[in-house]
């Protein structure tokens, strides 16, 4: 008799994890937020097959425009942003969408509009394509306030008011991290059967890690309640360091990793970018509300992320995030 172990008949989905999520939260679930999630789904699969080909269909290139960041955009970019916009739109569930890659909102038209306004970063990291670096799109989902019928004030909320936040990571695989504010799941891509399936449940985040991910070629413009944090974890008494260096420089990357493993994120202000360099409405947030359903903190240093009220679109923030006492560990260099 073989000694392979049979396959696990019984898959959970995304789909039918979100799905039975509804089914326990009653009568107040409609199901609008599992359809708009289906839609966030195809989105990710769709641009997962881009990324795969993205080289061989000369996707990599420059569009030749650069967006309201003043970052050059490649082609796969705004291919996601497309693909992105148009599913949101098509899925008829939301009624604002604010992309990295477009300077205004989209106020969705009135036939198609739904309940929900959706910040997103199509392609976050997408200048590391050519290296094979693990890029990814990130995403916050806001419901409408009950007296508006959608308009960028829909988004220009604390993150705290999320309903929902997630991001998928493309690389070796595709991996969504999901949360809807009762915990974060990570889903892996099966792509024999074009699904999402449950392979991460209930992530939590270490207590404490021994990684911390900080782009330290900044560290000469990093302000010195950083460095002297880096300083501590570096330079131990006594002198033996616990903590390796490890940064990609896709936040979605590494990102997922602090999650997983613990330890520390960080992207500080500093002396060249004074306000940070992460947007707080589709970066920040989305990451901060993911962080602390697992368990972990999310700072600026001073204040709680998903607290800031934003007054801008585009805004940015500084950003620490990970592992609970790594992270109040940098905090108490800046109290």
């Amino acid at each position: 008799m073989s000694n392979e172990e049979a396959p696990n008949t019984d898959l959970i989905t995304l789909t039918r994890h979100v799905l039975s999520d509804q089914l326990r939260l009653g009568a107040a679930a409609t199901g609008d937020l599992t359809l708009l999630l289906t839609a966030i789904q195809v989105t990710s699969k769709f641009i997962a097959t881009n990324v795969r080909k993205a080289r061989l269909i000369n996707l990599v290139g420059l569009a030749g425009e650069t967006n309201v960041q003043g970052e050059e955009q490649k082609k796969l970019d705004v291919l996601s942003n497309d693909i992105m916009v148009n599913a949101l739109r098509a899925s008829g569930k939301t009624a604002v969408l604010v992309s990295e890659e477009l300077e205004d909102a989209i106020i969705i038209e009135e036939k198609n509009r739904g309940k929900y306004c959706v910040v997103f970063d199509p392609l976050d990291g997408s200048s590391n394509i050519d290296a094979g670096v693990n890029i990814g799109t990130i995403f916050g989902i806001y419901k409408v306030r009950p007296d508006s019928k959608g308009s960028v004030e829909d988004v220009l909320r604390p993150g705290s008011e999320m309903v929902a936040a997630g991001y998928t990571m493309y690389g070796s695989s595709a991996n969504l991290v999901l949360s809807t504010g009762s915990g974060v799941n990570g889903y892996t891509l099966d792509a024999a059967l074009g699904e999402f399936i449950l392979t991460h449940p209930d992530i939590k985040i270490p207590p404490r890690g021994k990684i911390y991910s900080f782009n330290e070629g900044n560290s000469m413009y990093f302000n010195p309640p950083v460095n002297a944090y880096l300083k501590s974890i570096k330079f131990p008494s006594p002198p033996k360091s616990p903590y390796s260096a490890r940064y990609i420089g896709s936040m979605v990357a590494d990102v997922h990793r602090t999650l997983l493993y613990g330890g520390i994120f960080g992207y500080p202000d500093d002396k060249k970018s004074k306000s940070g360099k992460l947007r707080l409405l589709y970066e920040a947030f989305p990451m901060a509300f993911l962080t602390e359903q697992a368990g972990g903190v999310a700072t600026t240093g001073t204040k709680r992320i998903l607290d800031i009220l934003p007054t801008s679109i585009h805004e940015r923030c500084p950003v620490f995030l990970g592992s609970k006492e790594d992270v109040q560990d940098l905090m108490k260099f800046y109290e």
